[in-house]
């Protein structure tokens, strides 16, 4: 079976939802999910997204400093600049479509989260995911322009050199082959440009904050047709997963440690006073292996997260979706410590692109 498209998006997180409503403007969409559209990883996201709102407090200068100095200086500078100064027009796109986040006379409520030195958080109660993926799916599922196929697993790209129609050694991209799961099919879908908006490959590791489809396809179909993969290396580990043998990947939001909540040993000790000057609210990294030494010294398996010392009213309000959970493992985490372990989390690395998605290979966006 053969369908043919403008453009193919593989993925329907938040950067496949938000590039096919702006791709429907220009032509035909096609939008494909190996699973059910909302299973991605930005459903999953609980505590928000930065971006400098409050000018009187923040400047794209400090949200720039705090983001070179957590990413080691490794960042690429031009990169972190360019989508620094765009963000706040990415929060005013995504209102636009519908997407709320917590307001208090008529301002943002503003977060702060590990590496920031500002509140410069947006969120949406604990379940921000949750908010933008709803709200995009309802423009998507009624756009004109869209196709969604729910279900349909890209397998590979259609790359022009391996075309027996055409002699050819360029490395230009057609689509992608796909195997519709419901009909036990296998289609091709002809694109002029394909967007892989795939996400990462947590479920490459034991223990992760990831859903089930975080496994790496398009980075893989991408290296298969000769693309540039880089900083594969480097894993971000969220310090706080929630640590019971029922409790399936579920994320304990570093907005729990940004409304104050501290970290303690399996004797209740605090102990990141040790590691680095921000204590719990330090840049992911040093606070994941901060805890992996001090799990290691102690020869345990997990450790606590503390935020009971916040009023019950304020934890239920602020954090509804985290509360309930907890509470079917019997942990009320208005009184009762929360068992924590670090988790892989999030990939920095794979597919080599610029800033407008290009990759080098013709017709192929990341």
């Amino acid at each position: 079976m053969q369908i043919k498209t403008d453009f193919l998006v593989i993925g329907s997180g938040i950067a496949g939802q938000l590039t096919s409503l702006e791709l429907a403007k220009k032509g035909k969409v096609i939008l494909i999910s190996k699973d059910k559209i909302k299973e991605a990883n930005t459903f999953y996201a609980q505590g928000g997204i930065a971006a400098v709102m409050d000018k009187a407090n923040d400047s794209f200068e400090k949200h720039i400093e705090d983001t070179l100095y957590a990413g080691d200086n490794l960042c690429n500078e031009e990169i972190v600049d360019e989508i620094i100064k765009e963000s706040p027009n990415v929060i005013k796109r995504l209102q636009q479509l519908g997407v709320n986040f917590e307001e208090e006379n008529s301002s943002f409520k503003l977060s702060k989260e590990g590496g920031h030195s500002r509140n410069r958080v947006l969120y949406y109660k604990d379940i921000t995911g949750q908010e933008i993926e709803n709200k995009l799916f309802s423009k998507v599922k009624d756009h004109p322009n869209i196709i969604v196929l729910a279900y349909h697993f890209a397998a590979d790209l259609i790359m022009e050199s391996k075309l027996s129609t055409v002699e050819s050694d360029e490395k230009r991209c057609w689509g992608a082959f796909v195997y519709n799961k419901l009909e036990n099919q296998m289609i091709s879908i002809g694109a002029k440009r394909t967007i892989l908006a795939t996400g990462g490959a947590g479920k490459v590791y034991l223990y992760t904050s990831n859903p089930d489809i975080a496994t790496g396809d398009g980075i893989a179909m991408a290296f298969r047709a000769g693309a540039t993969i880089q900083n594969m290396e480097f894993m971000q580990f969220h310090p706080t997963t929630l640590y019971h043998p029922y409790a399936k990947n579920f994320l304990i939001s570093e907005a729990v440690r940004g409304e104050g909540g501290v970290l303690k040993t399996i004797k209740g000790k605090q102990f990141m006073h040790k590691y680095h000057k921000l204590k719990s609210l330090a840049p992911r990294d040093i606070v994941a292996r901060s805890m992996d030494t001090e799990m290691k010294k102690d020869g345990v398996d997990h450790l606590y997260l503390d935020i009971s010392m916040k009023s019950n009213k304020f934890i239920k309000n602020r954090f509804p979706n985290i509360y309930k959970k907890c509470l079917q493992f019997n942990i009320d985490i208005t009184k009762d410590m929360i068992p924590v372990v670090p988790a892989a989390h999030y990939n920095c690395g794979g597919i080599k692109a610029k800033v407008n998605g290009t990759t080098d290979i013709d017709n192929l966006f990341a």
